[in-house]
C-alpha cells in the first residue's frame, strides 16, 4: 500500500513495540503515515467523506483493540488496510446497504445473438493517452461508472478488483460461495463495460 507523497518508510516493528507501550507520538506516526490510504479504500467503498471518515475511525480504534495480536505475519500497512476495509463494509451493512442483495444488472449485460456471439461487436481500447489531462478524466469516468452500478456488484468489484481480496475472502465478505463471489464479479465487470463504452470511443 503506497504511503503519501513526502511520507518516508518507517520500522513497522519498531512503531508495534511503542503504540504497546501507549506512546502518543507513535499513534501520531501512525495516522499520519497509514489514515490517508486506510480513509481512500474506505470511501471507495462507501463514496461519501462522512462516512469515510466514521470508517477510519471506527477501523483505528478496533486496530488498537486487536494490536496484541498482531503478529508481524503480513506488513502492518495491509493489516490496516483490511481492518479499514471491514469497518467500512460494517457500516454499510449497518446502514442496510446489502439488503438489495438480489439487484440485477440484466440491462447492463451484454446481447448475444448466439452462443458466444455479441449482438453488438465490442470495440477495443487502446492504452490509456499520455496526456496526465486526459489519463484524470477518464479515470474520473471510471470512478463514476463504478459508483452507478447496484450496490452488492460494485462492492464486489471493489473488493476484488481495487482492495485486492482473493475469492476466497470476497465469498467470505459478501456471505456467498466461492463461485456466487466470482458470478457477480464477472457481471460487475460486464457492466462496467458496458458504461465505459460510450465514454470510450475515442479511444477505440
Amino acid at each position: 500500500m503506497a504511503l503519501p507523497p513526502g511520507v518516508v518508510e518507517i520500522d513497522e516493528l519498531v512503531l508495534v513495540t511503542e503504540l504497546r507501550a501507549g506512546s502518543s507520538a507513535a499513534f501520531e506516526r501512525l495516522v499520519r503515515h497509514y489514515g490517508p490510504p486506510m480513509r481512500a479504500a474506505a470511501r471507495r467503498l462507501l463514496k461519501n467523506d462522512e462516512d469515510a471518515d466514521d470508517a477510519l475511525q471506527e477501523a483505528f480504534l478496533a486496530a488498537f483493540r486487536a494490536l496484541a495480536t498482531f503478529e508481524a505475519r503480513s506488513k502492518l500497512a495491509t493489516w490496516l488496510h483490511r481492518i479499514a476495509v471491514n469497518a467500512a463494509l460494517m457500516k454499510l451493512r449497518a446502514k442496510g446497504s446489502r439488503a438489495q442483495e438480489t439487484a440485477d444488472v440484466d440491462e447492463l449485460m451484454p446481447e448475444f445473438v448466439g452462443l458466444g456471439v455479441f449482438s453488438t461487436p465490442q470495440q477495443r481500447w487502446s492504452e490509456l493517452p499520455e496526456d496526465p489531462v486526459v489519463r484524470q478524466e477518464l479515470c474520473g469516468s471510471v470512478r463514476a461508472a463504478i459508483d452507478e452500478l447496484p450496490e452488492p456488484y460494485r462492492v464486489a468489484l471493489v473488493l476484488r478488483d481495487i482492495e485486492e481480496l482473493s475469492n476466497e475472502e470476497l465469498a467470505e465478505q459478501l456471505g456467498v460461495t466461492v463461485n456466487a463471489a466470482k458470478i457477480r464479479v464477472h457481471r460487475a465487470r460486464q457492466a462496467l463495460r458496458t458504461l465505459l463504452e460510450p465514454r470510450m470511443e475515442g479511444l477505440a
